[in-house]
């Protein structure tokens, strides 16, 4: 039996026949096979670095509640207050970023995070989903009768976005709203010059984030000749997955966790291999994929320039982030310190996806007869 009578007009039944509930079934079974994973690496991981053993599961399953709740109060928003809300939250989330170059927390040679009472934020992460939606404003705003200049406001805005993620550096940050901004852009039409263009400096933006960036040509030079460099970790994921097989070694069994050091968030999707195998990663894989194309699927039957370019570029973001995280641990590429969304532990980046899935939620809702404004 259904939870509301399609007749029902209140909020919560309008959004219950809105909402795609397929995809947001998707979601809740990544956010419950993901607490599955930490449960299963965090442990080792904490007792490692002198951690009480479940105090990273426990962190992580106290942001879960937070993120299915911010999922369901963002989905509730008309397109209209998704911009306001990414408006404001860009505006907080750039602020927050800048401020990491002068008080930031420096780990691993980057200054990504700052210390907000008491909790540690990587404001970065909340600049991808709002950014993707402020940038679709700008584009779409371009063609209103009023002249607005919304290309150029679009692209002054990425050029501050990219000089902030390269100075702290984060290259994996920048790849992935660099693609997300060209994705947008190539929607709204942009000419085949410029993606030519735009093509050719971002491949010349790879090539001089080699010679600039030290641990970025470790990483290719480690990727393209494993002799020439540190490949542990990478080799211990190569063994996870060996190891694991088709069917896994079982819940907790393995043994490449008490090995690698991030094993609960760059590496997750080695654990799942190791401990489930093969069919636990295609599933993974597949739901994935099933929020992306179908997501995708339902933009492409929207009227509004604005709700496709901006649940475009959210799913590019989602997207991208998950092959990147995967095609790292399998080796089909160089390792990149990026999360497997929902998947892995954390905490900014958790609550982060979970707002941008409220988004896509949101702009992917029917609205053929409810009179929500857009």
């Amino acid at each position: 039996m259904n939870a509301f009578a399609r007749n029902d007009t209140s909020i919560l039944g309008r959004w219950w026949w809105t909402v795609d509930l397929w995809t947001l079934a998707a979601l809740a079974t990544l956010m419950f096979l993901g607490a599955i994973l930490v449960l299963a690496a965090s442990p080792a991981v904490a007792t490692r670095i002198g951690l009480d053993s479940f105090y990273l599961v426990r962190h992580h399953f106290a942001m879960l509640p937070l993120a299915a709740a911010i999922v369901f109060g963002v989905s509730l928003m008309s397109p209209r207050n998704i911009r306001r809300l990414a408006a404001v939250g860009f505006l907080i989330a750039l602020g927050l970023t800048a401020m990491t170059l002068v008080t930031g927390t420096e780990i691993k040679g980057a200054t990504r995070w700052i210390s907000l009472g008491g909790f540690s934020l990587q404001p970065s992460e909340f600049l991808k989903p709002t950014f993707a939606v402020v940038t679709a404003w700008m584009l779409a705003a371009q063609h209103d009768p009023r002249r607005w200049p919304g290309n150029a406001v679009a692209v002054l805005l990425f050029v501050v976005v990219v000089a902030l993620l390269l100075r702290q550096p984060d290259l994996g940050m920048t790849v992935v709203v660099t693609a997300t901004w060209f994705a947008q852009f190539f929607l709204a039409g942009l000419s085949l010059f410029w993606v030519a263009a735009l093509g050719i400096a971002g491949a010349g933006g790879l090539v001089g984030a080699y010679f600039v960036f030290p641990h970025v040509a470790a990483r290719v030079d480690g990727f393209l000749d494993p002799h020439s460099g540190d490949t542990y970790q990478i080799d211990r994921s190569l063994e996870a997955f060996v190891n694991g097989g088709l069917f896994g070694r079982g819940p907790g069994e393995g043994t490449v966790k008490l090995q690698l050091p991030d094993a609960h968030s760059d590496f997750v999707f080695a654990v799942a291999g190791e401990e489930f195998g093969l069919i636990a990663c295609l599933l993974i894989t597949a739901l994935f994929a099933f929020v992306v194309l179908r997501s995708i699927a339902r933009l492409m039957q929207e009227n509004s320039q604005f709700v496709q370019l901006a649940g475009t570029g959210v799913l590019v973001g989602f997207g991208l982030q998950a092959l990147i995280n995967m095609a790292s641990s399998l080796h089909l590429m160089p390792t990149k310190g990026m999360t497997l969304p929902f998947i892995s532990y954390g905490g900014s980046s958790v609550l982060a996806l979970a707002l941008a899935m409220g988004m896509l939620l949101a702009l992917s809702r029917r609205r053929v007869g409810i009179g929500e404004s857009l």
